[in-house]
């Protein structure tokens, strides 16, 4: 509720540079508040990334506590998420950051809408360079094994960001903070955020997109610790 208003106040007085750094900063103390019940994290990035090109993020999906991690970890290059449209509305500071901050909203239901959203959504992302985030896998997988990946969505993003560094991502342990639903909360996760070697697109023709995609997946997947 109190960032609802900041980010209210920042896109009102400062623009998106000044929303971008709130949403940033909500991230940061929305992970504190989960230290209070035991949750800790470890993010990881060795890797050097071009400021001065677009990213795709792509990664594993486990719970709705994937999205903090990920925003600071990356917050440099101000994360974008594909999001379905029912969490534009309802949730205070979550849903006003999806509508006013550059993200996709889709319907899966209807997916004409899905596309041309998406296609809109990559667009954005090449003239400001920042950064997408994608989950292939399409919803959450609540016990940590993950779903095979769809690839309708990344290919969209190929096309519309062709300069792209593509980032392989592999999250650990976030399904066990919302294992028993939404409540009770589960206590004591080590929630592991890993991200691996960039890739250039450019480096990949479109004779080799599946050749990608399969590398992309295999990245991924194979750092997923399941216990």
């Amino acid at each position: 509720m109190i960032f609802h208003g900041i980010q209210w106040i920042c896109l009102k007085l400062g623009g998106q540079k000044w929303h971008n750094r709130s949403v940033n900063w909500l991230q940061f103390t929305l992970m504190r508040c989960h230290n209070l019940l035991g949750t800790h994290y470890t993010l990881k990035n060795p890797h050097q990334l071009n400021p001065d090109q677009p990213l795709i993020i792509v990664s594993n999906h486990q719970s709705m506590n994937d999205i903090s991690p990920l925003i600071w970890l990356f917050k440099k290059h101000y994360p974008k998420f594909i999001s379905k449209k029912e969490l534009g509305k309802g949730i205070p500071s979550i849903s006003f950051n999806l509508r006013h901050g550059g993200a996709a909203l889709i319907d899966r239901n209807d997916p004409k809408q899905a596309i041309t959203e998406i296609i809109n959504f990559a667009k954005r992302i090449h003239e400001n360079t920042h950064a997408a985030v994608i989950f292939p896998e399409g919803t959450r997988s609540k016990n940590g094994v993950p779903r095979p990946f769809k690839i309708k969505g990344l290919n969209v993003l190929f096309k519309y960001i062709p300069n792209a560094q593509i980032v392989p991502v592999t999250i650990n342990n976030s399904w066990k903070t919302t294992k028993y639903g939404k409540f009770p909360y589960g206590l004591g996760s080590h929630i592991t955020v890993e991200a691996h070697e960039p890739i250039q697109l450019s480096d990949y023709p479109k004779n080799k997109r599946d050749e990608l995609l399969e590398h992309i997946e295999k990245v991924i997947t194979e750092h997923i610790v399941i216990d």
